[in-house]
């Protein structure tokens, strides 16, 4: 077997769903990369253009924090994920020291409920107060200029790779309720289990 078919067999092994998954949470988990990778990309799409609105910035700084932002959104989006596959349920055995070893369910339930609640709260705050007060978070007014007032196809890109985040929260709570029942629901029979033997 190759070095890549190798890799591949591991990879598959690590991300596909456990036992007692529902389909809806397999669909929901891997649906949520997708949701924020159209945001990711529109902002990758602002290092082409001309407008970085920085003003203060230097172009580099600006790049690195926009290309930094959007591989931090794909990865913390990945990590739902984890509600639903092996990794999620015993942590991997290259990691030092854990390897090998189930992961507590609080340990992976109270960081999704607690990014489920944040997100939730900051793109609803976010799409209200920008679209129904017209103002920025710190109550500045939006510039005309801001792709979302600019009108025309600018408009509709920028809501169509945007409105997709308003979906994170609620989908990440979701899989944190389903793996939380899941996990504690199996922790009986774990427990006769080792009792028995």
């Amino acid at each position: 077997m190759s070095k890549t078919a190798t890799v591949r067999q591991a990879w598959r092994v690590a991300h596909e769903p456990v036992a007692g998954v529902p389909t809806w949470a397999r669909r929901t988990a891997y649906a949520v990369p997708l949701v924020v990778l159209p945001s990711s990309i529109w902002r990758l799409g602002v290092i082409f253009t001309d407008d970085k609105r920085s003003g203060m910035l230097p172009e580099w700084v600006m790049n690195g924090y926009i290309v930094s932002l959007s591989i931090l959104s794909e990865l913390l989006a990945f990590t739902a994920v984890g509600l639903i596959a092996r990794w999620g349920e015993v942590f991997p055995r290259w990691m030092p020291v854990l390897g090998g070893r189930r992961v507590p369910p609080a340990a992976a339930a109270v960081p999704g409920a607690i990014g489920a609640f944040v997100l939730t709260l900051m793109w609803t705050v976010i799409g209200f107060a920008t679209e129904v007060t017209q103002t920025k978070i710190n109550g500045d007014p939006i510039p005309e200029d801001f792709p979302s007032q600019a009108g025309g196809w600018e408009s509709a890109y920028f809501y169509i790779s945007y409105a997709p985040l308003l979906l994170w929260g609620p989908m990440l709570g979701a899989l944190t309720a389903a793996y939380w029942k899941r996990r504690n629901a199996a922790r009986p029979v774990r427990q006769k289990l080792d009792v028995a033997s």
